[in-house]
């Protein structure tokens, strides 16, 4: 086996990417970090990418034997109930068989992220041969009680028996539950991990039956750069407020306002950038993203006795909103004190009575 290539994405645009090259035995021959836009392209090689698995659903599903077309087809469906947008912006990548009888990895992300890292790896001056999502770089764990933990920049990647994701710190606990977390924190163990990783991927998430996207040049800094205007927009608009304060909003940083147009550059068009940031942020999944939204929602749902989940859906200009049906005016009130507990705010947009129940429309957003 010849050496490969192993490059961590980051979770923000613009930054550069550390690598490793990893030996036959699983040895490292070197570390380093892949500058953008570098003056010569780095040494082909079978390269390996990890990106943020907190853009990755991850499951496993019992699925009929078939071609990869039909496997892809039949694990589409299993989970069209459970997306969050519609099929056609998704690509849904089966795992290789483990074994007779045993379920199918299952990952499920959007085509647009997919060529936005694509993208960025251009940028690098490489080309993948194959995509993995973080947290299925740990090992799975021999006891099916614990789930190993690492953390990658600011997210923790989480690995159990059948079962994979990366969440924000806070949100850890919650979506343990009663298994116990194992902090893998011992550099050269992660090292290992990715080095086996690099050798046999898990998963490829470019091996979707999807070729020939297109986005327009920079697709990956606009898609990618969201997170980072999310992540900055908090301390933008108190920033502002002040200036608002002093009577002179008016004289807002052209500084503050390119940045921001830099990171999202449709908010150029806009006559005031800051309050279109103000108001895309009000609507912006919360910590954890999807994912997190629906484990607290899902935990906190399951603690009132009566009460269902009819809905759950997430969009550019809604954010995270959901339909609950549940026995008693008061079931409301219980609900947003877990979801407060697990750090995000319920808003009710509706509630009406129907056939004796109570049914709410919600939006979840990040707890101030």
């Amino acid at each position: 086996m010849k050496p490969i290539r192993l490059i961590l994405i980051p979770t923000l645009p613009g930054q550069p990417a550390p690598f490793m090259i990893v030996a036959a035995d699983g040895g490292v021959l070197q570390r380093g970090v892949l500058e953008l836009d570098p003056p010569e392209r780095p040494e082909a090689m079978r390269t390996v990418a990890v990106c943020p698995g907190a853009d990755v659903s991850i499951r496993w599903l019992e699925l009929p034997a078939g071609g990869a077309a039909q496997l892809r087809a039949a694990a589409a469906w299993r989970l069209r109930e459970d997306l969050a947008v519609t099929p056609d912006r998704v690509a849904t990548v089966v795992g290789p068989p483990p074994g007779p009888d045993q379920p199918r990895l299952v990952a499920v992300v959007s085509h647009g992220l997919l060529q936005a890292w694509s993208d960025y790896l251009e940028a690098l001056g490489v080309r993948a041969d194959a995509l993995v999502p973080d947290m299925l770089t740990l090992p799975e764990p021999e006891e099916a009680d614990v789930l190993l933990a690492v953390t990658f920049g600011e997210a923790v990647a989480l690995r159990g028996r059948q079962f994979a994701a990366t969440v924000q710190p806070d949100l850890v606990d919650l979506v343990a539950a009663d298994r116990r977390v194992a902090a893998v924190q011992d550099p050269a163990a992660v090292e290992r991990a990715l080095a086996t990783a690099a050798q046999f991927p898990a998963i490829n998430l470019f091996d979707n039956g999807v070729r020939d996207v297109t986005v327009l040049r920079g697709g990956w800094r606009r898609a990618m750069g969201l997170a980072a205007a999310l992540v900055v927009s908090p301390l933008v608009l108190i920033a502002a407020s002040a200036v608002r304060d002093d009577g002179v909003a008016r004289r807002l940083d052209a500084g503050t306002v390119a940045a921001i147009v830099a990171a999202e550059p449709d908010l150029a068009r806009q006559p005031d950038p800051v309050a279109a940031l103000r108001a895309r942020a009000a609507v912006a999944p919360p910590p954890g993203g999807v994912t997190g939204a629906a484990a607290a929602l899902f935990t906190a749902v399951e603690g009132v006795e009566g009460a269902e989940l009819d809905m759950l859906s997430a969009g550019a200009d809604e954010g995270v909103r959901a339909t609950l049906s549940h026995p008693t005016w008061s079931d409301m009130k219980a609900i947003d004190q877990r979801m407060v507990a697990a750090g995000m705010t319920v808003t009710e947009t509706a509630t009406l009575e129907d056939n004796g129940r109570v049914v709410s429309d919600i939006s979840i957003g990040a707890r101030p």
